[in-house]
């Protein structure tokens, strides 16, 4: 009888699994494993809306997995003790995995090999699982880099790449009743979730999925940016939590056809080209890609600005809006990510990792990767070619929620204001401006931009 062990990480999916598939086609017996990482726990990264999420996840597998005859086994600890332990308790000789980018990833992945063969067990690394494309699989031709360090060069090449053919589940499991396991997390047993947090799990994923393929894709081109008309796919939580497919989610996008889906594919390779660059460079996750020598400002110098950014009183409305969605939903609008991170780092001058930090605390999404490499990005450390870019919150607030019915979801305070006008309450006359109770802007935008080009030497 032969024992194979499906370590699960941030793939907590059934269709289109490899490890999953892998494990099951070459053993009799299949132990599908979640280890609740109490390192991760300690590290501060498995906050209350991830954990919620997490829990809908574990769950949802779990029942899918019953369905199939077999069972998800829950343990807790570190990862490479209780996978051996589980290994050994079953008979198991390999244990299947998909591969990680994060310097975490990496270590995880490399102790657990290392204590599988002193045992004489074997771990398999499955590529192309938790990405579209594996983040090695390509790279710059002739100039000896070891990835992209530009979106367009890379997208291009990412383009031509024959993605893999979408895997079905296995129709049966058996789990060898010596894999004994902890009880599943709840939902219910997190406290400090926000209260408009989505569901999480691999049969809502593809529910939500289907129906935006059907109803949001062909329009994703032209609406995508809307604020109010929140049309993006919203489907990053289940692409960080591994419930729905990257490749079958970039097929499915493609069997559609139109300029929708070429819109939406883009986006999901700008995931791959995040990865990428942090599977070469993982330092990225906590310091500047490109070297600068920017003075940042601190929380001891900025203190009360950054209070106030976190909670959605800087005065400027459209990235209030944005704050407040995140702390509602544990989500927001990626062009309010953008306006929201312009604005701390380059118009305040705080440091771009105050603001990732607080973007981790509240994500369901929070992805290293992406967070971490998109705050560089907006902040002129990572990969944007203009790096000096400054994004004015009222030009991008008229010019992506024109009617201003995103201000006003999100800044009660605001919704007696009609029309545009709600992005610039500080030019109301002054009896309807003091009955607002709503803060003045934090600082001038041309005080902001002088302040920044003088930092950068622009000046």
């Amino acid at each position: 009888m032969t024992v194979s062990v499906v370590l699960y990480t941030s793939d907590l999916r059934l269709h289109d699994h490899p490890p999953l598939c892998a494990a099951s086609a070459a053993s009799d017996e299949v132990v599908p494993l979640f280890v609740l990482d109490r390192r991760v726990e300690e590290a501060g990264f498995a906050v209350p809306n991830r954990r919620a999420f997490l829990a809908d996840c574990l769950r949802d597998l779990d029942a899918g997995l019953r369905e199939r005859g077999g069972r998800l086994v829950i343990r807790t600890g570190d990862v490479a003790e209780e996978v051996c332990r589980v290994a050994a308790g079953t008979g198991a000789g390999d244990v299947h995995m998909s591969g990680g980018v994060s310097a975490y990833a990496h270590a995880r992945e490399e102790r657990l090999r290392a204590e599988l063969e002193s045992q004489g067990r074997r771990l398999h690394v499955h590529d192309a699982v938790v990405t579209a494309v594996a983040p090695g699989a390509v790279r710059p031709t002739g100039s000896g880099a070891d990835h992209f360090a530009v979106f367009t060069p890379y997208f291009r090449r990412w383009s031509q790449e024959r993605l893999r053919d979408p895997l079905a589940p296995p129709r049966a499991l058996r789990v060898p009743d010596a894999a004994l396991s902890g009880e599943l997390p709840s939902r219910k047993g997190v406290s400090g979730v926000s209260p408009g947090l989505a569901k999480g799990g691999e049969k809502a994923g593809r529910a939500l999925l289907t129906a935006w393929r059907r109803s949001g894709l062909e329009s994703y081109a032209e609406t995508h940016d809307d604020l109010a008309g929140d049309a993006t796919s919203r489907l990053s939580p289940h692409l960080h939590f591994g419930t729905v497919s990257p490749a079958e989610l970039v097929g499915r996008a493609r069997g559609a056809g139109g300029a929708g889906a070429e819109a939406f594919v883009r986006q999901v390779c700008w995931r791959d080209f995040h990865h990428q660059v942090l599977a070469a460079r993982p330092a990225a996750s906590h310091e500047n890609y490109r070297t600068r020598q920017d003075d940042w400002r601190d929380e001891k110098e900025a203190g009360d600005e950054i209070e106030a950014w976190r909670e959605g009183r800087t005065g400027y409305p459209v990235v209030d809006a944005a704050m407040r969605q995140l702390r509602h939903e544990g989500w927001m609008h990626n062009r309010g990510r953008l306006l929201a991170a312009s604005f701390l780092a380059k118009s305040l001058y705080v440091d771009w990792r105050i603001g990732a930090r607080h973007f981790l605390d509240l994500l369901v999404d929070g992805d290293i990767a992406n967070n971490q490499l998109n705050w560089q990005w907006v902040a002129g450390t990572g990969t944007d070619s203009r790096p000096n870019r400054v994004l004015n919150p009222v030009r991008q607030g008229h010019r992506y929620d024109p009617d201003g019915a995103y201000v006003r979801r999100w800044v009660p305070e605001l919704a007696g204001i009609g029309g545009g006008a709600v992005h610039e309450p500080w030019q109301l006359p002054e009896p309807e401006r003091a009955a607002l109770d709503y803060p003045a802007p934090l600082v001038g935008l041309a005080d902001a931009l002088d302040r920044f080009k003088q930092a950068r030497g622009l000046l």
